[in-house]
């Protein structure tokens, strides 16, 4: 089951829109409206749906500003407005799609369709990741690779190669010998856990840095490290004595 949110000022609408996947889609259900954009902000964060339909034209915040203020964001959108010049708005927000009121029961179908296929291809893509971190702890020494889902695969990267990662929230992008970075949808927490402890080390709330790719240290303050790209990364206090000791530094 889908659980879903429906966010529009006009309560008529919201009435509309329910009646409608009520009876066109089994496989949604409504556990919340609002009709208060700051109220669906905090009832987004609290509930956690699978997806929101979103109103643009409210007043105070409008739906743009309001994706913007939430905290929680790992759901599927889908936006309903009067209004067509908002499409290539809505899909730089990565919404599924885009519903011109009044909602034809066809495109409503069409869009939930969308969400169903992207949720199985998902779910499939979470499972061989899983089996690949599995395999990855078990042969973490003879394979050097560790598994990195993409948005639309999962590739294979040599964590020799890694640089260093940054933590952008629930995203982490890894920096690569090559030049190339790979963002990902996962904590840094989570990439931790998949590279060896002995050569990978946190040294800062948003970085994990490779220290066989460290190649200088500027001790001022809480000091820095500077790595064999040359970028600069800050450590924290709370991570300055476990560098030092990784490095054999007094």
């Amino acid at each position: 089951m889908i659980k879903a949110i429906i966010i529009d000022d006009e309560r008529l609408a919201i009435e509309s829109l329910q009646w409608e996947i009520e009876n066109f889609s089994q496989e949604v259900k409504v556990i919340e409206t609002f009709t208060k954009p700051k109220e669906a902000i905090s009832g987004i964060n609290y509930l956690k749906p699978d997806l929101v339909f979103l109103d643009i034209e409210m007043p105070e915040i409008d739906g743009f500003q309001l994706l913007q203020l939430l905290d929680y964001k790992n759901f599927d959108l889908i936006i309903t407005t009067a209004y067509n010049q908002y499409a290539i708005q809505a899909f730089k927000a990565n919404a599924i799609d885009y519903l011109l009121k009044p909602i034809d029961p066809d495109d409503l179908t069409q869009a939930i369709e969308k969400i169903k296929s992207r949720r199985i291809n998902q779910n499939s893509t979470k499972n061989i990741e899983t089996i690949l971190n599995k395999l990855v702890k078990n042969n973490l020494t003879r394979t050097k690779k560790i598994p990195l889902g993409l948005s639309n695969k999962i590739i294979l990267v040599n964590y020799d190669d890694i640089i260093y990662c940054k933590s952008d929230g629930s995203y982490t992008t890894i920096f690569m010998r090559d030049g190339e970075e790979h963002v990902v949808s996962k904590n840094i927490k989570h990439i931790e856990e998949l590279l060896p402890e002995n050569i990978f080390l946190r040294i800062h709330k948003s970085y994990l840095v490779n220290l066989n790719e460290i190649k200088g240290l500027i001790k001022q303050g809480s000091g820095e490290i500077i790595l064999s790209n040359d970028k600069i990364i800050p450590i924290s206090r709370t991570h300055r004595k476990n560098i030092l000791t990784a490095l054999n530094i007094s």
